[in-house]
This record gives C-alpha cells, structure tokens and sequence, in this order.
C-alpha cells in the first residue's frame, strides 16, 4: 500500500478510534478533525497522527486542512437529534457531506471515503436513513475522472468499546428483574468494527473500489430479542426479558425521547422498521472473512 496523507472527520469515535489506529500502524500521515482535542488525548499517542481542533462544519476550516491531503475519510454520524430544532440529522449528514466534496474539489482532494449506513434510502421511514442517504448521494454524485469516492453501509457495528451491547449490558445491569424490549424482531447483522476498518484501509488504493458502494455485515442475522438474551447470558444477568409489541414500543419510544441520555427515540423506533441485514455477504473485494459475536463479544462483555 503506498503512503497517504489523510484527513479524517469523525476520527474521536469508536470506529475512527479504530481506524487512526490501524493507518497510524501502517505510517499513514493522518490529520483528524475535533471540536475538543484537549479531550481526544488518548489519540496523541498514535506516532503519525495529529490532533486539529475546529468546526467541521466551517468550509475555510475544511479547506485549509484538506490543503496538501490526498485523501479524506468522513465518518460523522449521529444516531439522535442533540437538540430540539430538528436539524442535526440533516447537518451532521447531507450538508456536511456537500460541504467536504466542495472541500475537495476546492484543494484538489483526489480520494474520499464516506461512512453511510445499511438501508439509507429517501424513503426510508427514519430521519436518520433519510438524511444519510442525502449524504451518500451527494458524495457519489461527485465522483469522477478525477475524483474517488467510495461509500460504505454498515449494519449495526460492535466491538470493545462499542455503544451497542453496551449499551443493552448497562441496561440490563439495572433492570429489576424484568426488561421490557421494544421491536423484538427487528433483525440485525451485526459487523465486527475491525472488519469495517479493514474494509476502509483496503479501499484506499483499490481502483475497484473507486465509485462504488458496499454493504458491510457480519455472517449472522439475529433478531433483536436473541442479540439481547445473548449479553444477558454473557455478564450473567437473569433478566425475563419482555417484548413489547407495536404500540408499546411506540410508547416506549415516545417517553425514553425525553429521557436522559434518549436512550431510545421514535426516530430509532422508525428505523427498526427496516431489518439492517444485507442482500449478500461481506463484499470479497475487501478479502475479510467477517467476524461474529460469538468469537468477539465474550472477550468484552463479562459480569
């Protein structure tokens, strides 16, 4: 693989945590984007990264680190509205995206990598996949002679560190006895989140990859319920676990929207609706065989 100068958005979370990492191990010169870099310290340790503090959101701050870089990777995303006004899917996903390919255009970037998600579609039910399909258009669209761009749509994502069994693990930790569960069968296809880096990395100098989308799953579908038994099994919680059906789960979306933390939103509610499980297996282009749950999660998850 031949050496890279990267600027990386999105690079403070669990899977650009990840991702310095693996191209910092590889002697990639790599720039990441924060709003708080005092807080992004544990990254200072990686030798060929370097940690930038600004608004991502500025298009001069944009150009002036994308300046010199021959490749940008962009992994912001948000799984909720971080206000009331309605307007974070569609800043942190469509907007930011147009602002990063008139970034590139502007300072002659020739290679952009693009985190969307599974199922993002326009008439997808969910804020979130509707905004993040905007977002993956409006960087395909740019592709061209000149410029690579390749999108990738991950299912949901775990690992050491991850926000989803996690989450359900500090859930159930607190749970009296019982655990009410919303939308028991919405079903998932988990991706071990260095599978997804290794899909990134290998992506970088591949021509087959240039203008392309790709799928990311694991190698098993489970349904809600049985991802959620799985980690109480794990830390060894006895729990009866409870599915809710559909108008409870409505409610439960509706009240936990208010909760501290919005533990669970309507708009996650609305993107249960659409089974995050791929048509196909892990795209072979990447020559990953993909991890499950069950090799990763018990080295984890534990009492």
């Amino acid at each position: 693989m031949s050496f890279h100068k990267i600027c990386l958005l999105g690079g403070a979370g669990f899977v650009g945590r990840r991702l310095a990492a693996r191209l910092s191990e590889s002697g990639h010169d790599v720039v990441i984007l924060t709003r708080h870099r005092e807080r992004r310290r544990e990254l200072l340790v990686l030798p060929t990264v370097r940690l930038v503090q600004g608004d991502v959101h500025d298009a001069s701050f944009l150009r002036s680190q994308f300046t010199g870089r021959d490749s940008v990777i962009n992994l912001v995303g948000i799984l909720n509205e971080p206000g009331r006004d309605g307007r974070g899917f569609a800043r942190a996903h469509a907007e930011l995206p147009e602002k990063i390919v008139e970034a590139c255009r502007q300072t002659g970037v020739p290679r952009l990598l693009h985190m969307s998600a599974l199922h993002a579609s326009p008439a997808a039910p969910s804020q979130y996949l509707r905004t993040k399909a905007l977002g993956e258009e409006a960087v395909l669209r740019a592709a061209g002679p000149d410029f690579y761009v390749t999108g990738f749509r991950p299912s949901v994502i775990f690992g050491p560190g991850d926000g989803f069994l996690n989450r359900f693990a500090g859930l159930l930790r607190l749970a009296p006895g019982v655990f009410p569960l919303a939308c028991p069968e919405a079903r998932f296809q988990p991706v071990y989140v260095e599978d997804v880096v290794r899909a990134f990395v290998e992506s970088l100098d591949n021509h087959h990859t240039f203008g392309n989308r790709y799928d990311l799953c694991g190698p098993k579908v489970y349904s809600l319920r049985e991802i959620v038994e799985y980690v109480a099994k794990l830390i060894d919680k006895r729990v009866c676990i409870v599915g809710l059906n559909d108008a409870f789960s409505l409610l439960q979306a509706a009240v936990f929207e208010f909760a501290p933390g919005k533990p669970f939103s309507l708009d996650n509610y609305r993107s249960l609706q659409i089974d995050s499980v791929c048509d196909k297996g892990f795209p072979e282009v990447f020559g990953v065989t993909p991890a499950s749950l069950e090799e990763i999660a018990p080295g984890y998850l534990h009492k």
